[in-house]
């Protein structure tokens, strides 16, 4: 039996309304069991912190449970691709960083491809890191440094936790920017005692690991790394202020299977910019040295793309090869 061409349609129309309904409906209906956020770092550090902080008051406000699991290894890759492979649900998401967006121009052989397969779904904050130097360099602010620096080329040793690292490509960006040849020192961990001890002469330092040191006056802060000044550290500038166009933070968010429905990003992206508004989250944040930074979806998307583009040219720049 053969059926006229408009009723197939018909039916064929009716039939894809009840599958957007249907999706609608569940997506709305999110989340109906526990959510795993899916962390690149060890339990105990900042990102892993701030995950259980935010993931804590979702809890209470989506009423469901959401389970902080730490990957770490392979500079958070390992955490990505396990997100990258999960079932675009909204059950299984990623804690996205700074490093995500590195590592995109670091490894361009990776199994996933960062943009192309997560979903960005809100930005928790902007992790603030601080220029810092130790107090025998005889430069006061950064153009001070400047100024030294070129005066000294091939001769100031700047430290990293490693190459490719966030504090890595911190340094490369000002050397950039800067025109200035100092020499790259990696440490397989904290370089914090080389530098109090003046081994090495300046490094960048996340704020809540610096701010002890720089007020007791064993390290100079010289300015904090992000476009404006910093609440937790008020009196040190921002590099910006200095050299123009400067910005860089260990900035976390969430993301998602790029499958996800929309519904469950927007539902995920209003509970989680509630959460931010929160004054006892925001106070908690600031502490860690994380200035809350509430998107959009699209405008978290935006800042990712750009954030890529921006250290896809450093990593160009500096020659930087994978370890």
């Amino acid at each position: 039996m053969q059926f006229p061409r408009r009723q197939v349609l018909g039916l064929a129309s009716r039939a894809a309304a009840l599958v957007c309904v249907s999706r609608r409906a569940w997506a709305q209906s999110w989340p109906a069991r526990p959510v795993r956020i899916v962390v690149g770092y060890p339990a105990g550090i900042a990102p892993d912190i701030a995950a259980r902080l935010v993931g804590g008051a979702l809890s209470s406000r989506l009423h469901q449970q959401f389970v902080i699991e730490n990957r770490p290894g392979a500079g958070t890759s390992i955490a990505a691709e396990d997100v990258v492979r999960a079932p675009a649900d909204g059950y299984t998401l990623l804690l996205v960083a700074a490093a995500n967006t590195i590592n995109t121009a670091l490894y361009p052989n990776l199994d996933f491809n960062f943009i192309r397969d997560i979903a960005p779904m809100a930005a928790i904050g902007d992790v603030v890191f601080v220029m810092a130097v130790n107090p025998s360099v005889p430069a006061k602010t950064v153009p001070d440094f400047v100024a030294y620096a070129r005066a000294n080329p091939g001769k100031i040793n700047f430290a990293s936790r490693g190459i490719g690292s966030l504090t890595h490509v911190f340094g490369e960006l000002f050397k950039m920017m800067a025109g200035v040849d100092l020499v790259h020192v990696p440490y397989r961990g904290d370089y914090t005692a080389d530098l109090l001890a003046g081994r090495v002469q300046v490094a960048f330092f996340a704020t809540a690991d610096a701010a002890g040191y720089v007020a007791d006056g064993r390290m100079r802060a010289l300015a904090v790394t992000t476009k404006k000044r910093f609440a937790g550290l008020p009196s040190v500038p921002a590099m910006d202020e200095f050299l123009p166009g400067y910005e860089a933070s260990g900035w976390l968010g969430i993301g998602a299977p790029r499958a996800t429905h929309a519904a469950i990003i927007d539902k995920f992206n209003a509970g989680t910019n509630a959460v931010l508004a929160d004054p006892n989250v925001r106070t908690s944040l600031l502490g860690m040295g994380i200035e809350p930074t509430p998107m959009t979806a699209a405008e978290f998307a935006k800042f990712i793309a750009a954030e890529t583009n921006k250290w896809a040219k450093v990593v160009k720049f500096a020659g930087i090869k994978p370890p």
